[in-house]
């Protein structure tokens, strides 16, 4: 049974709508993660999921049970959940106080206090942090404090608001590790909302696309990033090959979609008919770049020539026009000893598995 299920929610600011008809269930345990870009209703998803706020229309339901909108009963839920925000206030005071507060409102007995505080600040690597004045820290040491805060409650749910926004790899990769022990060892059920994909993608259970308000897709890792089912999701998780074309052959489901302006056929597997307008889509470190005399067993092969090489750390994105325009993505190691830069001549291969068929929507 799920934990958490919202049917029909939609909220409006004024004239404004932020939430459009959002249904979502989320199962004891589980680790969602929504992803979307800014502005598209995340945090006030994660609000209205925290009972800070009501619904314009729709309804909440927290472990079988639909929540009134007003009331003690509401007041009892809230206390089962625990909220990280984005930016988190910490008080003037102690590492120990700071997270020690929401033990003390509800009436813990101080040995017991003291023993929980200290476990929990050996989860979040704040040990030896206790005398600290909690203002005096750097951004992630202050993440880390909220999220100890929101843990020594041992909430049955904790919602993650952008938990690493703004912070070094350092600070990030300590939050995600307590993330992911929360989630192992306490089972507790997380709902984060990041615009971070690669955080979405390696901690999450399933990933929900919220996009304008609307809650386009859900699934887990493998269906968002290499099956989304618009264009708009295939843009946001980072499929930058979205080539329009048509489908003119379909054989034992592997499809020859026709693209590009001299009608390039890319093989790809799909149902799809033939006749049928579509886009093929294919992630960019699914293209291998070799010299043009490489042989490859891939059904896709192109001869092309580099138009743009961009490096972006460990990484290399290089564009290639093969007739239409393809984007690979390898590592700075390879472009160097390929040699990659602009007006070289590579072939460029992919699988027909690695290319994903959505429907395309004609006016």
């Amino acid at each position: 049974m799920a934990l958490i299920e919202l049917v029909g929610v939609s909220h409006r600011y004024g004239s404004r709508e932020v939430l459009r008809e959002v249904d979502l269930s989320i199962g004891k345990g589980e680790v969602f993660a929504l992803i979307g870009p800014t502005g598209a209703g995340k945090t006030t998803l994660l609000r209205i999921i925290d009972l800070l706020e009501v619904p314009s229309t729709g309804e909440i339901h927290f472990d079988g049970k639909r929540v009134p909108e007003s009331g003690k009963q509401r007041l009892e839920i809230r206390r089962r959940i625990s909220f990280v925000h984005q930016k988190p206030q910490v008080f003037n005071l102690s590492v120990y106080d700071n997270v020690a507060c929401g033990l003390r409102w509800r009436g813990e007995e101080k040995d017991r206090i003291a023993e929980k505080v200290d476990h929990i600040l050996k989860i979040v690597g704040l040990e030896g942090y206790s005398d600290r004045n909690a203002r005096t820290l750097s951004g992630g040491e202050v993440q880390r404090v909220a999220l100890a805060r929101s843990l020594v409650l041992e909430p049955e749910v904790l919602l993650l608001d952008e938990p690493t926004a703004n912070l070094d790899p350092v600070s990030s990769a300590k939050i995600e590790q307590v993330i992911s022990y929360v989630a192992e060892q306490r089972k507790t059920t997380m709902i984060m909302a990041t615009h971070d994909m690669s955080q979405g993608r390696q901690l999450a259970d399933r990933i929900g696309v919220l996009l304008d308000g609307k809650l386009v897709q859900i699934g887990n890792a493998n269906d968002i990033f290499y099956s989304p089912q618009n264009e708009e999701v295939a843009n946001l998780v980072g499929v930058e090959n979205i080539l329009e074309g048509l489908i003119t052959t379909n054989t034992d489901g592997i499809v020859t979609v026709k693209v590009g302006p001299d009608r390039i056929g890319i093989q790809a597997v799909s149902n799809h008919p033939v006749g049928k307008e579509v886009y093929a889509c294919i992630r960019p470190e699914d293209i291998t770049l070799a010299p043009i005399f490489h042989l490859s067993s891939a059904r896709n092969s192109f001869q092309g020539k580099v138009t743009r090489v961009t490096t972006l750390g460990p990484l290399s994105r290089v564009e290639v026009d093969c007739g239409f325009r393809l984007v690979a993505l390898v590592t700075k190691i390879s472009a160097e000893e390929l040699n990659l830069q602009e007006g070289k001549e590579v072939c460029a291969t992919f699988k027909a598995t690695a290319v994903h068929i959505m429907e395309r929507k004609t006016s």
